[in-house]
């Protein structure tokens, strides 16, 4: 399977979408840490999951859009 520009450049967004939210759970990690997480930690790890879900669907999106704008160039 041959990787092209477009190819390359869905990964690349996936990618760096998915390391912010790695990035958003280690500071969650770091932030709230102990044995247990407390009621403060348990909502910011709910934003950040509903952040999550914002964020890939705006990337798809724009995905969508960008691949629909070169189709029509």
């Amino acid at each position: 399977m041959e990787i092209d520009a477009e190819l390359r450049r869905q990964i690349v967004v996936s990618m760096g979408a998915a390391a912010v939210f790695l990035a958003g759970l280690v500071a969650i990690g770091v932030t709230f840490d102990g044995d247990t997480l407390p009621e403060d930690g348990a909502l910011a790890l709910i934003g950040l999951l509903t952040g999550f879900v914002l964020l890939m669907a705006l990337v798809g999106l724009y995905l969508m859009r960008s691949e629909d704008a070169e189709e029509s160039a």
